[in-house]
Parts: C-alpha cells; structure tokens; sequence
C-alpha cells in the first residue's frame, strides 16, 4: 500500500527520543497508520491540526494497537487515550483544552516511559 509522503521529525518526551512521522495535510491524517503492520519501537505519527480545537481519532484498518496523546499548542499533554485494532470508536481530546497535535504510538509507551498529563513533548513543529 503506497503511503501519502510524510516528512519525519525527532521528538521528546523527557529524556526519551521519538522518531515522529509528521501527518499535516488532510490527506496525510486521513491516512495516518492505517493498514501498516509495524512500526519502530520509539517511532510514532505526530498529527498537525490547523487550529486548535477537540480532536478525535478512531482505528480503522488499522491493524497496530496504539495509544494516542493529544497535546495543545504548547506543548503540554492534555490526555492520553489507549486504542484497539480496526474498531471505529472515537477518542477525543478532553473538551476543556483545544489541542493543535496529537501523537500516536504503541499501545503502552506512555504509561511504560512513565509520561502523563501535564508533561511536555518538546521540538514539535510549527503550526502553519
């Protein structure tokens, strides 16, 4: 399956380095990680929204367990959410935080690194 050319990007959270796919474009996100089999240990898809608002993703054809943390315009990790293969359930970003990213990695990384709410995800791009 041919992938919409994403750029990619070293992230952090705290000491630990993530290499970030970076899906800015419509069609880029409508893509996202759908139908691929694997992916990187450290590696995740960081998602650039235009503005800031509630966001929600869902796993359809997406074959990897994931967990997603949806982060505003700062920087900071607003909540994060764990999601399970090829189902159509939403996950939002909590109402009371407008997020302009949202970072996708296996199921787990967060809780195993030990990264939560209110900490921060440092080097992310620019919104244009």
């Amino acid at each position: 399956m041919a992938q919409a050319q994403t750029r990619s990007l070293q992230l952090s959270a705290g000491m630990h380095l993530i290499q970030a796919e970076v899906a800015a474009t419509e069609e880029q996100r409508e893509q996202g990680l759908m139908y691929r089999e694997k992916m990187p240990a450290n590696a995740g898809m960081l998602f650039v929204f235009g503005n800031p608002s509630t966001q929600c993703m869902w796993m359809k054809n997406t074959p990897l367990p994931l967990s997603v943390a949806f982060i505003d315009a700062s920087g900071k990790i607003v909540n994060i959410e764990d999601m399970q293969p090829h189902t159509l359930d939403s996950h939002c970003s909590t109402k009371t935080v407008p997020v302009r990213y949202a970072l996708e990695m296996h199921l787990g990384w967060f809780k195993q690194k030990n990264i939560k709410p209110g900490m921060s995800i440092g080097n992310l791009p620019a919104a244009r």
